[in-house]
């Protein structure tokens, strides 16, 4: 095994939990948000642990200066693919995989992660990504895999033709990348969205292009997926949260 690292994106403002402070500082049960994620990139063995901050860095740094984390800013929040890049220079000559966590992902357990690590390490694709079904995927990119099962496509919903909608396969937004291919592939992605953003899934869409190999887990979990964008998903997550831990409500 070459090793893993883990970079976690918590850079964002978050806007729509209507507060001043940094998304991924909401405290759930008590623990800022983030402390969780940091908790499960532990848990699964990683070397480094890499913290993208950016809105209001030194306090998202404060809270974490008690972990064994590392940080890197953002200083212009330009989308995940440029949040990734930016932690390019750590990872030079680190022959190992990277695993892209989310800092608003808090509900993710390492019991996932592991089984994502343990397909990643037998099949060696470029990339591993989680996957979930969803009832209703209205929004999300839809996973299309090939004969074997490995990922042929990612089609974003306003691409995605009537067939392909009926897919109920997502993309969550949680990957292991072999690193050097990653970090070379990383300034190959264009801005040219609505949103003039640079993607960490359009990395997956040039390996895919190019017939590498991609593989996909799904999770029977989708509920530990979610990220919370807003305050009835975070008290939404305390109840999972606090089911989890056994704490009658």
């Amino acid at each position: 095994m070459s090793g893993l690292s883990t970079v976690i994106l918590a850079a964002g403002k978050g806007k729509r939990m209507k507060s001043d402070l940094p998304k991924v500082l909401h405290p759930l049960n008590g623990r800022p948000m983030i402390q969780y994620v940091i908790d499960a990139a532990e848990a699964v063995g990683s070397e480094k642990i890499v913290l993208i901050v950016g809105h209001k860095k030194e306090m998202v740094m404060e809270a974490t200066r008690d972990r064994s984390v590392e940080y890197v800013v953002q200083e212009e929040q330009l989308g995940t693919g440029h949040a990734v890049l930016q932690t390019r220079s750590l990872f030079r000559q680190y022959p190992g995989d990277i695993l892209v966590l989310s800092g608003d992902v808090p509900l993710l357990q390492a019991a996932t992660l592991n089984r994502l690590l343990e397909v990643h390490q037998k099949a060696q694709p470029l990339a591993t990504l989680l996957t979930a079904r969803m009832d209703d995927p209205t929004g999300y990119g839809r996973i299309v895999r090939d004969e074997r099962g490995f990922v042929k496509q990612i089609v974003e919903e306003k691409d995605a033709p009537p067939e392909i909608k009926k897919i109920k396969e997502i993309n969550v937004g949680i990957y292991i990348f072999k690193s050097q291919p990653l970090f070379d592939t990383l300034p190959l992605i264009k801005n040219d969205n609505q949103q003039g953003e640079y993607y960490l899934p359009d990395v997956i869409k040039i390996y895919v292009d190019r017939g590498e190999k991609i593989a996909a887990v799904l999770t029977p979990d989708v509920e530990e997926t979610h990220g919370i964008n807003n305050i009835e998903q975070l008290k939404r997550a305390e109840v999972i949260l606090r089911k989890r831990l056994g704490i009658l409500m």
